[in-house]
C-alpha cells in the first residue's frame, strides 16, 4: 500500500467521524490525533488515531478497522461467528449463515458491521451486510460481504 497523502483531520472531521462511529457502533474515539492516510493503489482511506490505524473508510462510509474494533468494541453492528468460522473469516472468506451464532437486529442489509468470535469477541474482520441482522441465522447462504480482515494489507499497515 503506497501512500500518496497524509494530513491531519480538522476538528469538524474528527466530529463527523465520532458521530458517524457513535451512531453505528456505539463507540467513541478518544484521541489526541487524527490523520488521514490516502494511497495511490487503493480506494481505501486509513485514519490514523494516535498513529495507529483504528477507522477507514470503505466506500466512503467512515467505520473501524479490525485494530479499531478491538481497541474500541463496538456495542451495535455486531455478528458473531462460531469457532469454525474463525479460520475462514480470518482468511477474507464472506461470512455464510451456518457460521454465525448471534447478529444485531439493528443490523440493515447494506451496513457495516464487525465480525467477532464468540469465545473472546476479538473482531476478526470488517464487512458489509447483505441481509438485516434478524435474517442473518439460518442454514445456508452468504449474508456478509468481507471488507478487512485480520492479515490483509490494511491489518498490517505500519504509519
Amino acid at each position: 500500500m503506497e501512500v500518496s497523502s497524509r494530513h491531519h483531520l480538522r476538528s469538524d472531521d474528527v466530529s463527523e467521524l465520532n458521530d458517524a462511529l457513535d451512531d453505528l457502533l456505539g463507540v467513541t474515539l478518544d484521541a489526541d490525533s487524527y490523520e488521514l492516510v490516502e494511497f495511490k493503489d487503493t480506494e481505501r482511506d486509513v485514519i490514523l488515531v494516535d498513529g495507529e490505524p483504528l477507522a477507514a473508510y470503505f466506500d466512503d462510509d467512515p467505520f473501524l478497522t479490525v485494530r479499531g474494533a478491538n481497541e474500541y468494541p463496538p456495542k451495535r453492528g455486531v455478528v458473531t461467528v462460531d469457532a469454525g468460522a474463525i479460520s475462514f473469516v480470518s482468511d477474507g472468506a464472506d461470512v455464510m449463515r451456518p457460521g454465525i451464532t448471534e447478529a444485531d437486529d439493528s443490523i440493515d442489509a447494506g451496513d457495516l458491521v464487525v465480525i467477532v468470535e464468540e469465545t473472546h469477541g476479538k473482531a476478526l474482520a470488517i464487512g458489509r451486510a447483505l441481509v438485516d441482522g434478524a435474517e442473518m441465522t439460518g442454514e445456508s447462504g452468504k449474508v456478509v460481504e468481507s471488507l478487512h480482515h485480520v492479515g490483509d494489507d490494511l491489518f498490517e499497515f505500519v504509519a
